[in-house]
């Protein structure tokens, strides 16, 4: 990949010791660990590569890579397994995933942006941009019936940001039938998938805005189209279509050069195979929506803001080690430090969770030690709907990244690899 001349994936310099361990087994193929004050612990490091390879052995994921950057630098990356199994491709450092809802962030950075620059404010209306939101519906259980009711009022850009807009992926039983009827929902692979979509993305959000929500507005925290929205709304305020608002404003001054919506076919090996879990172990994912996807070959129309894109843990790492410095890394700045408070800070008090965890403007927040298992008060993060999860500890100077390709999903790597990550520290 891309490295800027400095920064996270600079040379660490004479204070820590990098390792790069190559091994002939499809076990970890690739190695660069960080030992030293601030550092991993070397022995405990040794605790990361075997609970990490446990989940390789048991055929539980074919493949993983691990990333943690402490105080921006790279103190752990590792490829475990298979990208491919069945081509025999081990996973390497520079394999590019499917990221799904990890997309979301940037979405909702740029927003953040547009907002910084008079653009767009957290009380603007969805209908401003779209007009099938300018008047929403929401289905209501009564009687055991489904009775079809107007919003009591309009969907801001606030409650899109914070999952507070009523707006599912549409699989719920009291509206699946009608998203189906509108390629949506179960339409579209578990939900969320729009990358086979022959049209734009505001095409597909202007469908969504006839369709009635599960809830109304700043009533509940309900999951779903909300950052596909959010999308459009970017392309309308700034005259791209967004991935090259990505492109231009993120991805490229941040050196993310292999973070895009779809690949090439001269680089369609780089991307890893999908599994998904079956009676305890795993199977190869099927193409198309529910599984391998269109990201090399497909119309490459859908820029899906909520969902869509692909990138590596190295470019997602340096994405992340941005926001934990407050919106600038290396001189790069995206967002003001104030924005990136506001993102990384619970906005919906006990709606997203009663036990401790919140959601800001893009990311959950971690409120209370203990809630997301060892991260600290302050911790932000999230992950995709192929496994894949990430965290920023701000206490710990920490930004941990793990990709793999699996869906659905029946491990407890997400719990599992944080956890690991901090029982290292020094």
């Amino acid at each position: 990949m891309r490295k800027p001349a400095s920064g996270p994936f600079a040379a660490i310099g004479l204070a820590v010791v990098l390792a790069a361990l190559l091994v002939p087994a499809p076990a970890s193929l690739q190695t660069r660990t960080a030992a030293g004050p601030g550092g991993l612990a070397a022995d405990r490091v040794a605790v990361i590569d075997r609970g990490l390879q446990r989940y390789v052995d048991d055929n539980r994921v074919a493949g993983i890579v691990a990333m943690v950057l402490q105080d921006g630098k790279p103190v752990y990356e590792k490829a475990f397994g298979w990208a491919d199994k069945e081509a025999g491709r081990r996973m390497t450092a520079d394999t590019i995933f499917r990221i799904a809802s990890q997309t979301k962030a940037l979405t909702s950075v740029a927003i953040l942006q547009l907002i910084e620059e008079g653009r767009l404010s957290l009380g603007r209306r969805a209908g401003e941009f779209i007009p099938t939101f300018a008047k929403t519906a929401v289905a209501v259980a009564k009687d055991g019936a489904v009775e079809i009711v107007p919003a009591r009022r309009p969907i801001t850009i606030r409650d899109l940001l914070t999952h507070t807009a009523g707006i599912s992926y549409g699989t719920d039983r009291s509206v699946a039938d009608l998203y189906q009827a509108k390629g949506l929902g179960p339409a579209a692979g578990f939900g969320w998938y729009t990358a086979d979509k022959d049209e734009a993305v505001c095409a597909t959000m202007e469908r969504l805005g006839t369709l009635p929500f599960v809830a109304q507005p700043g009533e509940q925290w309900v999951y779903g189209y909300n950052t596909d929205i959010l999308g459009c709304i970017v392309e309308k305020a700034s005259g791209l279509p967004l991935d090259e608002y990505l492109r231009t404003r993120i991805i490229a001054p941040l050196g993310m050069k292999d973070t895009r919506f779809f690949l090439p076919a001269a680089e369609g090996a780089r991307l890893s195979a999908v599994y998904a879990s079956q009676d305890g172990g795993l199977v190869r994912a099927p193409d198309g929506a529910r599984g391998q996807g269109h990201y090399v070959e497909g119309p490459r129309k859908n820029f899906a803001g909520g969902a869509g894109l692909l990138s590596t843990a190295r470019d997602y790492a340096r994405f992340l080690e941005a926001m934990r410095l407050g919106g600038s890394v290396d001189g790069v700045r995206l967002l003001s430090p104030r924005s990136v408070k506001l993102m990384a800070t619970n906005q919906v008090g006990t709606l997203h969770s009663a036990n401790g965890l919140g959601y800001g403007l893009g990311f959950e927040t971690t409120d209370r030690y203990g809630a997301n298992g060892m991260s600290c008060e302050g911790s932000f993060g999230w992950g995709g709907a192929y496994g894949s999860v990430y965290r920023v500890d701000p206490d710990a100077k920490l930004v941990m990244v793990l990709m793999i390709q699996l869906i659905p999903n029946a491990t407890d790597l997400r719990e599992a690899f944080p956890n690991l990550v901090y029982q290292a520290l020094q």
